[in-house]
């Protein structure tokens, strides 16, 4: 069995209910807690950069960025890349959350979050990201885990399951590898579409990140006014 053993245990003495409660509590505790969180971005990236390396630098100043153009930041909460991203959202005079989760090999939560929750479940824990990060997904350079973070968000908004956000890549260099399987292999097979290529965008430039997020949202403010408005052929519909 694939699952760990307090899970395994719960199912193998017959109580699939208790998994049930369990997700449904920490989805409610979750909803509960940021439900006036606001347009906020999820930046995903390796936990293994430190202090003062390029990863962990760029990643707290485009963070910082962010907050301070008013979006909320969304982090695993961990060390490395989401330590560096909660610490720019706080620098930036955001509002910084972190969804850890209980892993057994991973530091406790990093200590620049205004909202901390931490899951036991990694299905309810995505639930928490892709509610939340209404204004756009980030990923940075990173490892098994940011490539989960970035397929299953692709793959969820090419399948119509999720609405269409902006999906940024950071750090040419590092993504190039990943973009020529994308088209060498997958494309040239038949296996995605080239619409498929056009679900995310890459840079290395963090003006051009943030721009291109306010920009988004300020067209997602535009439609939600517009949708409020009365239609003054309403009549003429019948």
């Amino acid at each position: 069995m694939l699952l760990n053993e307090h899970l395994a245990g719960v199912l193998r003495h017959h109580r699939p209910d208790l998994l049930a409660r369990q997700m449904e509590a920490e989805i409610r505790t979750g909803m509960g807690q940021l439900v006036d969180l606001g347009p906020a971005v999820a930046i995903f990236g390796t936990a293994r950069c430190a202090p003062g390396t390029a990863n962990y630098e760029e990643t707290k100043a485009l963070a910082s960025m962010l907050a301070k153009a008013g979006f909320a930041i969304i982090t695993g909460g961990g060390p490395g890349c989401m330590q560096a991203a909660n610490e720019g959202a706080v620098s930036g005079g955001g509002r910084s959350v972190g969804v850890a989760i209980r892993l057994q090999h991973e530091e406790k939560p990093n200590p620049f979050q205004t909202d901390s929750l931490t899951h036991q479940l990694f299905p309810t824990r995505k639930v928490i990201f892709w509610e939340h990060a209404s204004m756009g997904v980030i990923c940075r350079p990173g490892g098994l885990g940011t490539l989960d973070e970035l397929t299953e968000i692709l793959t969820l908004i090419q399948c119509g399951c999720a609405h269409k956000v902006p999906v940024i890549l950071m750090g040419v260099r590092f993504w190039q590898p990943f973009l020529e399987f994308l088209e060498k292999s997958l494309l040239a097979s038949g296996y995605i579409s080239p619409g498929d290529l056009e679900l995310f965008t890459v840079t290395d430039d963090p003006h051009e990140v943030v721009a291109a997020l306010v920009r988004f949202r300020s067209e997602q403010e535009t439609q939600a006014r517009v949708s409020l408005e009365p239609d003054p052929h309403w009549w003429s519909a019948r």
